[in-house]
């Protein structure tokens, strides 16, 4: 059985972009735009968020508006240059009146769907990628991107792939440069979770009841 908590979202940030028609469903429009979420720290992270029109007709959305909202981390492929690249969003599903505990918490249940990548920095800092499969409805799945640090890092490099398991943490942005050619470079963005709890299926009704309590070194970056 599918439902909600296998994907929740909640953010709250100043939307630095004016919306941008994306497409529309059975006459619905959703327009797409980027929200500034606050770290713990000074830095911020620039989130892309899709929204639908009929949000937008109570309150006034634009670059410089302030909002709180609760939704899904969302997946979709897109053709660019002709080659199929994985786009991600949040999709916003309602707007809040009052912020959430924390301005950036996502929780997800879902599924190991490529063997974890483990490896160690320069500065021997632990780090394990993972990709996620979760189930939404209509015979839908999203596939997102994760990374685990420290002791949750060497906890989930032996993972198989198939294992259910449940993460909660919070979605960054991270600029990389993308090597073009021997003297060309271009500075892209990555969106993944950053997790500060893994739990394997069984345990979900626990990581929720705490999860706002809990925290990672990490997460003060």
């Amino acid at each position: 059985m599918i439902t909600d908590n296998a994907n929740k979202v909640l953010l709250s940030g100043k939307i630095v972009t004016e919306p941008v028609y994306s497409h529309s469903v059975y006459g619905e429009a959703f327009y797409e735009m980027m929200l500034a979420v606050p770290r713990l720290s000074s830095h911020e992270d620039i989130l892309p968020i899709t929204i639908s029109e009929r949000l937008m007709t109570d309150r006034e959305i634009g670059a410089g508006s302030f909002i709180c909202a609760e939704g899904q981390f969302r997946s979709y492929n897109k053709i660019e240059y002709g080659k199929s690249r994985l786009m991600l969003t949040v999709f916003v599903r309602e707007l809040l009146d009052a912020p959430p505990v924390s301005p950036n918490h996502i929780e997800l249940e879902g599924y190991i769907c490529k063997p974890p990548v483990y490896r160690t920095t320069p500065f021997k800092r632990e780090i394990c990628d993972i990709l996620l499969a979760v189930n939404r409805a209509y015979n839908k799945s999203d596939y997102i991107p994760c990374i685990a640090w420290g002791r949750n890092a060497r906890f989930v490099k032996s993972i198989a792939v198939g294992q259910k398991i449940y993460i909660t943490g919070r979605i960054q942005s991270r600029e990389y440069q993308k090597k073009l050619s021997e003297t060309e470079f271009e500075t892209k963005t990555a969106y993944e979770i950053s997790v500060n709890k893994i739990l394997f299926d069984g345990d979900a009704a626990t990581a929720a009841a705490d999860a706002a309590e809990y925290g990672d070194a990490e997460e003060q970056l």
